[in-house]
């Protein structure tokens, strides 16, 4: 007769194990940072903050970091974890080292975070060129989403403040270039604010649209090609005419308040007047219409502005508004594309939903919380975090295919960066060796092999 020892087999653990690499699959983020250059240009962009013999150069200590929140960390103690395997990360700087980097570049101001910011530009352009049809602006258009994201805090920091949510932490706004259906997306900019910051400030969305469009190709830091969505927090008269300023000539999809014009307004229009609205593959939305408002309504706003309103049918159980009408939810926002389908518009203004998805992959990588505690010093942390999203994003754009593109960051860590692996040195080579019966291993050395065929930076 045969006795259960319990559902899973015994095993006995010893801690002399050699040769062996836990994480084995981030060497796709390190790969993905020495294509397109980024390592290179962070090393040349913190070159003055280098110290005279210092052992560690800043540029690699800083991506260091950004690799450790990229594979799951969220405090500079984490890079321990990539101190631990040399031969596949190099000589990682120590924790005291890290925070003295930190300091020092908190303590330059907008000059250190400028040059973190060239450095991904940098990068940036590289990485479309190298990506072709699977860059953003394949069809010769990008668009920014901003959107603010609300960031607890658990301990009493700089610039804390009680949040409209009646939580306590900061408000950061960010900006974040959207990859389309194909893909996931990128992060451009993070203004960091305090939590009692204002929604409709438009100053805040003016330095946030700044920042984004520097991280862009200089052809698209001005015109029509480069469209800035964001919702109703956007949609104000100082923003919407920086957008629409002569020379600048942006694209916008701005959501906007219904206001009390705006409700009157929208209780006179026929029924006739109201367009079924319509999904992504081109059918119609049931329970949804869309119609634009001219005349009056539009008095004081930039030239060539467009208001679509939008009545839906609330979910079963939602509250209505007192700006909502016939038992419908009422939204509306503005824009100034001309000569498309109102319909299209407002399909184009939904998918800006995306940029939650964006927020949620940045709580995951480094924004669940804002570690340290003076805000100069958070801002470097949210530039190190970008850094880590924008590993995330380029290397699926580059290495990946199918469904395995849209992996967000929890899904690439289990699948991909979680493999274990032996290292065998050979000669004058080392070889990683990946578990061969891991199921996501195929994918893993596919992804290698075509980041290989990339060419390297000149």
């Amino acid at each position: 007769m045969k006795h259960s020892i319990g559902s899973y087999p015994r095993v006995r653990v010893q801690d002399d194990g050699r040769q062996v690499v836990s994480q084995a699959g981030a060497v796709l983020l390190i790969e993905t940072a020495r294509k397109t250059g980024l390592d290179q240009a962070i090393s040349q962009a913190l070159a003055p903050w280098r110290r005279p013999r210092a052992v560690h150069d800043p540029g690699k200590a800083l991506l260091d970091v950004a690799l450790a929140v990229a594979l799951g960390g969220d405090c500079l103690a984490d890079v321990a974890m990539l101190r631990c395997e040399p031969a596949v990360f190099g000589p990682v700087a120590s924790d005291p080292t890290i925070s003295r980097l930190i300091d020092t570049l908190a303590a330059s101001g907008e000059k250190a975070l400028q040059a973190i910011r060239s450095a991904r530009s940098e990068a940036r352009h590289r990485a479309w060129s190298l990506a072709g049809k699977n860059a953003p602006d394949a069809d010769g258009q990008v668009v920014i989403d901003l959107d603010g994201v609300l960031v607890i805090a658990h301990s009493d920091k700089q610039g804390a403040a009680p949040t409209w949510k009646k939580t306590y932490g900061h408000h950061p706004l960010t900006a974040f270039l959207d990859h389309g259906q194909g893909g996931t997306g990128e992060p451009v900019a993070a203004l960091l604010r305090p939590g009692n910051a204002g929604s409709n400030t438009a100053a805040d969305h003016i330095t946030t649209a700044r920042l984004a469009l520097a991280q862009l190709p200089k052809k698209y830091r001005r015109g029509r090609q480069t469209l800035i969505r964001c919702d109703s927090a956007g949609g104000t008269h100082d923003f919407v005419a920086w957008l629409a300023k002569r020379g600048r000539w942006l694209s916008y999809s701005v959501g906007m308040v219904i206001t009390e014009a705006i409700h009157s307004h929208v209780l006179k229009i026929p029924a006739p007047a109201w367009t079924p609205a319509i999904e992504t593959d081109g059918e119609v939305r049931n329970g949804a219409w869309v119609a634009e408002l001219t005349g009056d309504v539009l008095t004081g706003w930039p030239k060539g502005m467009r208001l679509i309103i939008r009545k839906e049918r609330p979910h079963p159980g939602a509250q209505l508004r007192i700006t909502d009408a016939d038992g419908m939810r009422i939204t509306c926002f503005a824009t100034n594309t001309p000569d498309r389908p109102i319909a299209a518009l407002e399909l184009r203004h939904r998918l800006r939903a995306r940029a939650e998805d964006r927020i949620r992959a940045a709580r995951a990588t480094g924004l669940r919380n804002l570690p340290l505690h003076h805000t100069a010093q958070n801002k470097v942390w949210l530039e190190i975090v970008q850094i880590a999203l924008d590993l995330l994003a380029w290397m699926p754009m580059l290495a990946l295919t199918g469904q395995a593109r849209l992996f967000e960051p929890r899904r690439l860590r289990f699948c991909l960066f979680s493999a274990a692996g032996q290292l065998v040195t050979t000669g004058r080579r080392r070889i990683l060796r990946l578990a061969h019966h891991w199921p996501w291993t195929g994918e893993i050395t596919a992804a290698l092999e075509r980041l290989a065929l990339l060419p390297n930076p000149g």
